[in-house]
């Protein structure tokens, strides 16, 4: 049997431990990113639902508030990248994602700023309402209604100007169908 001198085999288990320690957490925290896709109930490691201080933490990132918090709702926004997104706070948890301007953003499915009203149609076919928009006269809303049953309580909303995608948002209702956001 080879033996091996105790502070040769204690270099190995420090060296051993500090590249451990180095890699696992990169691996254990997930960082939101622009190729995080948005999903129906949340985007890359966050959900809707989860506290702000969840929300964090499934980021990567700090979440700094945009506005005046008050107990309902507010918005808060990932500290450096990426930018053009901001979370709907009601009651002080997760309530919708918003994708701002960000046009390299995408869900899950692939639908992003930009694209056609025809292009979302196709993406979801049979699953889109389409509904005038408040302020834009030639604009739309675009909702996708989900078919399961565990994911009633959700919509993806895509804003158009009439032919393209300018804005969208997921979450849960009634807020994701807010309009004016926290207004």
């Amino acid at each position: 049997m080879m033996r091996f001198p105790t502070k040769f085999l204690t270099l190995v288990i420090g060296i051993s431990l500090g590249i451990l320690l180095i890699i696992v957490p990169s691996f254990a925290q997930s960082k939101l990113t622009e190729n995080s896709p948005l999903t129906i109930n949340g985007i890359g490691d966050v959900r809707v639902g989860m506290t702000l201080k969840q929300a964090e933490k499934a980021a990567g990132t700090k979440l700094i508030v945009t506005d005046e918090p008050n107990r309902y709702c507010f918005y808060v926004k990932p500290q450096g990248l990426p930018e053009g997104i901001g979370f709907m706070m009601a009651d002080y948890k997760i309530a919708r994602i918003d994708i701002f301007s960000n046009s390299r953003m995408a869900t899950l499915s692939g639908a992003k700023i930009g694209d056609t009203e025809d292009r979302i149609k196709s993406i979801y076919p049979g699953q889109i309402q389409v509904t005038p928009h408040k302020y834009d006269r030639n604009g739309h809303y675009l909702t996708f209604v989900p078919k399961d049953q565990q994911y009633r309580q959700y919509r993806l909303v895509f804003e158009t100007d009439g032919k393209k995608v300018t804005r969208f948002r997921s979450g849960k209702l009634p807020e994701v169908e807010f309009v004016e956001g926290c207004a």
